[in-house]
């Protein structure tokens, strides 16, 4: 069975904010600290840029509107932390990404090949967002995935359950927190 690698994707103070679900983050902790205790390495993914983000094209309908605004997602702005509820122990991974897939603009494939990583557990914000689009890349470049499907959140529940129930399955486990952490 090849490595695992638990991937907290865009669980940032700005992102988290927007998503209200009190119990997400308790889930996520779980999930975190079963993977620690498998030795299960755990690598955060968040969205940034540099100060004037000059990685933002005016063709890019998703991050445009961040071009002129406040420097929000730049630099070593606080948005741009993982939230602290969920924050990384001291030696573990947090890569930057420039767009939506955790692979885009990063340097995520490196890492996870230097690892010998082939098995990823994908959580994060939002399940039609980081989460879908690292999934397709990801079953692209071949690894082996599972989704957390409590370990994921979108703004629309009926998309999350589409992606988790129906599209997923196709090319990963779905399986819970809960039924992960117990198999470990």
């Amino acid at each position: 069975m090849p490595q695992q690698a638990l991937l907290v994707m865009d669980v940032q103070e700005v992102v988290v904010d927007r998503f209200p679900d009190a119990d997400y983050l308790p889930r996520l902790e779980k999930a975190i600290a079963a993977a620690r205790g498998a030795g299960i390495p755990v690598i955060y993914v968040v969205v940034g840029f540099r100060p004037g983000y000059p990685e933002v094209s005016a063709r890019n309908k998703t991050f445009r509107g961040l071009v002129g605004a406040a420097p929000r997602l730049a630099g070593d702005s606080p948005a741009t932390q993982v939230h602290p509820d969920v924050a990384p122990a001291p030696g573990e991974t947090v890569v930057t990404k420039r767009r939506v897939s955790a692979f885009a603009g990063s340097d995520l494939d490196m890492v996870l090949r230097a690892g010998e990583i082939g098995h990823l557990v994908l959580t994060g914000i939002a399940t039609s967002g980081v989460v879908l689009s690292t999934l397709r890349q990801a079953a692209d470049l071949d690894f082996e995935l599972t989704v957390l499907s409590d370990g994921c959140l979108d703004s629309d529940p009926e998309v999350h359950r589409v992606l988790t129930e129906k599209v997923f399955p196709k090319q990963a486990e779905v399986t819970t927190v809960d039924d992960w952490a117990a198999a470990l």
